[in-house]
């Protein structure tokens, strides 16, 4: 039963990506809401990680999986001041995506800016859409 359980998460996980559930929230692990869109040539991938450094976000891509990771620090806690509500999520996070098309990751190039993390993947050169022209006689 238990490989069945395993199977069936491992299935959720290449579906959907991972997103972490309220055990995860309560450890201090979250997850950036991100969107995926697919031009002809490329993909691009948006991640909302705010409050951080370029430096502290780490990418990865292998086998057309796409994993994104890092950490947001708390700031120092002060004796002169009283936190009355925190509701900004702090610490480790990853977010693991499997892409939807087969991708050249050599080529990835991102940006960091304003809080969002753009990322554009090229396709393979085997997937894009190729233009045939036919003669009709």
């Amino acid at each position: 039963m238990q490989s069945f359980h395993d199977d069936m998460n491992r299935v959720f996980t290449d579906f959907f990506g991972r997103v972490p559930g309220r055990r995860a929230l309560a450890e201090g692990l979250w997850a950036p809401l991100m969107d995926i869109e697919e031009t002809k040539d490329e993909l691009v991938v948006k991640a909302e990680i705010p409050g951080m450094t370029k430096e502290d976000i780490k990418i990865q891509i292998a086998n057309d999986v796409l994993s994104i990771s890092g950490e947001r620090k708390h700031e120092e806690e002060s004796k002169d001041k009283t936190y009355h509500r925190i509701e900004r999520v702090y610490g480790k996070f990853q977010r693991i995506i499997r892409l939807p098309t087969e991708v050249q990751s050599s080529k990835t190039k991102a940006a960091y800016e304003n809080g969002v993390l753009t990322i554009h993947i090229p396709k393979s050169e085997e997937v894009k859409p190729r233009e045939i022209a036919i003669e009709v006689k």
